[in-house]
């Protein structure tokens, strides 16, 4: 029998990887801190002078060169992963102004977190592959033996530190983040999981087997110290602005 078209499974996919984008540039424009790799892009773009998403693009291509040597297989949501998501930040940044009031910022970084649990879901569910940074964690943890919870540790604290170093944000939204995606992804994944996309016999991995490796650019049951969040903000470019202190 010829399987049916998974249109369900495209619409959430890209519907997803649009909103992951959304959800990273409200947090952005929150300039409350910021997941560890998109404090390593924001570090990135100020320094190079690209836009956050250009910057987010650019590296998940080199990520994904990374899989060449611990063998690890793209799908359809892998290359689409790093496209969308980052033409999805800067669409999203253009449309949401900066503002420097805390009433407004909040919202903003509650909202953008929330809305990462979500696209996490639909992104995961559709089932087409993790994205580069995620196929890089599983890929070494593969080829190393170590936990993935190691693996990926590891990773997001060097990207965050390199962030930090660079000029990305650190503050109370990298807390919040960590803390709550897990949470957020795992109850989202339950919502948008279609228990007749997951019978036995599809080859596709179930939702529940593709979160071990977390969401793109994933936080939780990450172990890092937060630096405070008095980072130094450059108010004529706010997209790329560190950190508002409160």
């Amino acid at each position: 029998m010829i399987s049916p078209f998974p249109y369900r499974r495209l619409v959430r996919l890209y519907v997803g990887l649009a909103l992951y984008g959304a959800s990273s540039a409200l947090m952005i424009r929150a300039a409350l801190g910021l997941d560890p790799w998109d404090v390593f892009h924001q570090g990135l773009s100020r320094l190079t002078g690209m836009s956050i998403g250009v910057v987010s693009i650019v590296v998940g291509a080199a990520v994904l060169l990374l899989w060449w040597p611990i063998r690890q297989r793209p799908g359809l949501g892998t290359v689409s992963n790093v496209f969308v998501v980052g033409l999805a930040i800067d669409a999203t940044c253009r449309l949401v102004p900066y503002h420097a009031a805390l009433a407004v910022r909040i919202p903003l970084l509650v909202a953008g977190v929330l809305l990462n649990g979500v696209a996490t879901g639909l992104y995961i569910t559709a089932r087409f592959g993790p994205g580069p940074r995620d196929g890089l964690m599983t890929g070494l943890h593969r080829r190393t033996g170590r936990s993935v919870r190691l693996v990926r540790t590891g990773i997001e604290v060097t990207v965050l530190a390199a962030g930090f170093a660079l000029g990305g944000g650190v503050g109370a939204g990298t807390v919040l983040y960590a803390l709550a995606i897990g949470p957020l992804a795992q109850f989202f994944l339950r919502v948008f999981a279609d228990p007749a996309e997951n019978a036995p016999g599809d080859g596709a991995k179930s939702p529940q087997a593709q979160v071990t490796a977390g969401t793109p650019g994933a936080a939780q049951d990450m172990a890092v110290d937060v630096m405070p969040a008095s980072a130094v903000i450059r108010r004529d470019a706010p997209e790329r602005a560190a950190v508002d202190p409160i």
